[in-house]
């Protein structure tokens, strides 16, 4: 079993993925059961589960 996520606002975090404008960077804009993230690059913005979040991290940076 893998541990929780710990993710505060602010947080940068690194995804496996990069998105379609090239950036692989998302600033954490609101925490809890989902998380919303603003791509760094264009400043899309999405909603996304913990649990999926999870999986597509690559590692987090500290604000």
């Amino acid at each position: 079993m893998e541990a929780i996520l710990k993710l505060e606002t602010n947080d940068i975090v690194e995804m496996k993925k990069q998105h379609p404008c090239g950036s692989k960077d998302w600033k954490v804009v609101k925490t809890g059961a989902e998380i919303k993230l603003s791509c760094l690059g264009c400043g899309h913005e999405i909603e996304i589960k913990r649990s999926v979040l999870q999986k597509s991290v690559k590692k987090i940076k500290r604000a």
